[in-house]
């Protein structure tokens, strides 16, 4: 590459270590400015790095006379260095960004002065331990104690859960500047990574972010039963709160997703961010490619954002021995689908991050049914008991479900009956609901409105009588629907039957015969089976099965005569 400009970065940790691998594709130096043998200066030789503290005036000079721009890949960092040193560098994000963020309450206010929704706060520097009383009574309990700076990974927070608790959060952190934020009573903790470059502002995909300890634990690249427009709604917002900002790079946005759907934005990091981790294998272009090229205005091609496959990262954290990052790493080399990075800091300390695992897959049930193993393995090492991750809509087997089996009446379950059991013998995880068009019409849109973002791909629909429900629910969702028209009390099912074969142009239901639920159940396997071998494969043996059953009959009906056959039938 002819592009011979160096950068410059404040921090030599596991972010610098993956920037510095997407510069080394495109033979871009980077200068450290950190310890010795830093995690990012460990595979990067030459001598421009620099040796010292990203906090000291000094060595920020040195690093700016060596780059010809200067980033960063840890926030709290001297900005009045950075404001001295941008005359003669470029520095992006600007320090006043950095400056900005790196005080969280100053963030907040900023962020809500821009119209970008944003959790209630109030200043409580000064106001000693009466303050957090005050805000007890205004707020109500719980709330959030925080620090305005130097606050990360839960370090800097305090939830103080009821006036009991007000001593003990001002003896953890009342020598630090304070402010305190009204609970939030999120339902899921969403992240967006944004891309700001000279040209606009791009967003990598919404995913889901699920915490441990204050520290992120898992990320799930698409969010579970998260819906397409509220994953689009987080990214809109995550772009109208970094357009705040000035400078170039990538930012990490954390949101709250409420339970009535309102999100909220939690805290933004000015860098590259460890719900990002995911694009180096999920996306062609990582969050670090990207930040390099907006930094260094290199062209960024907004579908090279996109998300090619789903994938879950789990974050590698220090447990109880000092190798335990080692044996999660090892254990995970077993996965066949899971990438390994391991940040070279030495010996584990409880709660570190000593590095990450991205498991990446056709669909995110089948990378949740991957990872959980090393998700089992890690908390055993924490002594930790396992916890159930699957979806609240799983009622059968230990994955996700990728069948739903929806009714209109649990008067329709002995017809189903047949074809769940076949679910069962094939392995295919699926949920079966009661969702009546008539009676519940709310409740069967939400649910054929959402189905697309979670686990699911295919949608049998059981009603007798009018039979809209698959019809209805065939109109609210892209996945494909099977209708299984029931047999009731008048009619023979023949009216079912019209009814949902007579589907107008533009919305399909694929219609079975009349309380055939073994059919239903097959297509919805063949339909799986298009983009799963392994589904495909014991649908084989199981068709196998078949032909031997009807073969063994037909030489028994030889060997017998029909006189001899039907006797032993009981006919």
């Amino acid at each position: 590459m002819a592009d011979s400009r160096k950068v410059g970065v404040l921090g030599g940790g596991q972010l610098g270590r993956m920037l510095i691998e997407a510069a080394n594709r495109l033979n871009i130096q980077v200068n450290v400015l950190d310890v010795a043998a830093s995690p990012a200066k460990q595979i990067s030789a030459h001598d421009g790095h620099i040796e010292g503290s990203f906090k000291n005036a000094d060595s920020v000079k040195k690093l700016a006379q060596v780059s010809d721009v200067v980033t960063v890949e840890i926030e709290h960092v001297d900005t009045h260095m950075l404001e001295e040193v941008a005359g003669q560098v470029k520095v992006e994000p600007s320090w006043k960004t950095l400056r900005m963020i790196k005080d969280k309450y100053a963030q907040k206010l900023y962020l809500k002065e821009h119209g970008v929704d944003v959790a209630e706060s109030v200043d409580l520097e000064g106001k000693g331990v009466q303050g957090l009383k005050d805000v007890g009574s205004s707020f109500g309990y719980p709330f959030m104690l925080k620090s305005k700076t130097e606050a990360y990974d839960g370090r800097g927070n305090f939830v103080v859960k009821s006036e009991g608790d007000v001593d003990a959060a001002f003896e953890a952190l009342g020598k630090r500047p304070l402010y305190a934020e009204r609970w939030a009573d999120f339902r899921m903790e969403l992240a967006v990574m944004v891309v700001k470059t000279k040209d606009g502002v791009l967003t990598f995909p919404t995913v889901e972010t699920v915490h441990e300890d204050s520290i992120c634990k898992l990320t799930y690249a698409p969010p579970r039963n998260v819906s397409p427009e509220i994953t689009q709604k987080a990214q809109e917002l995550a772009k109208k709160a970094i357009g705040a900002f000035e400078g170039k790079g990538v930012f990490g946005v954390e949101m709250f997703l409420l339970k009535d759907d309102k999100l909220l934005i939690n805290e933004i990091a000015p860098r590259p961010h460890n719900s990002g981790h995911y694009t180096i294998e999920a996306c062609p272009l990582s969050q670090y490619d990207a930040h390099l090229r907006a930094i260094l205005d290199l062209p960024i091609p907004a579908s090279g954002l996109r998300l090619r496959e789903p994938s879950i990262m789990l974050n590698i954290l220090g447990g109880q021995t000092p190798d335990s990052h080692i044996q999660i790493a090892n254990r995970a080399l077993t996965s066949p689908n899971a990438s390994i990075h391991l940040y070279g800091k030495g010996d584990a300390r409880p709660g570190r991050k000593m590095g990450h695992i991205t498991v990446t897959a056709p669909s995110l049930a089948e990378a949740e049914a991957e990872i959980q193993p090393l998700v089992d393995f890690v908390d055993d090492l924490k002594g930790k008991s396992k916890k159930d991750t699957s979806s609240p809509t799983t009622t059968s087997g230990e994955n996700q479900p990728l069948v739903a089996v929806i009714m209109g009446s649990d008067s329709d379950l002995p017809v189903l009956k047949p074809g769940l059991q076949l679910l069962e013998k094939l392995s295919i995880p699926f949920t079966t609901r009661i969702t009546s068009a008539h009676r519940t019409p709310d409740w069967l849109r939400t649910f054929s409105k959402q189905a697309s973002s979670t686990s699911l791909r295919v949608i049998i629909g059981a009603a007798g009588g009018a039979a809209h429900l698959p019809g209805m629910c065939a109109s609210w969702t892209t996945l494909p629907v099977i209708g299984l028209p029931v047999k009731a009390t008048h009619l023979d099912g023949l009216d079912s039957l019209w009814s949902m074969s007579q589907m107008p142009r533009g919305e399909p239901v694929a219609t079975v015969g009349i309380n055939n639920s073994v059919n239903a159940a097959l297509l919805a396997v063949r339909i799986l089976g298009a983009s799963d071998l392994a589904v495909r494969e014991r649908l084989r043996v199981w068709m196998e099965g078949n032909e031997k059953e009807v073969l063994a009959k037909d030489q028994a009906l030889l060997e017998k005569g029909y006189a001899a056959y039907l006797q032993g039938m009981g006919k």
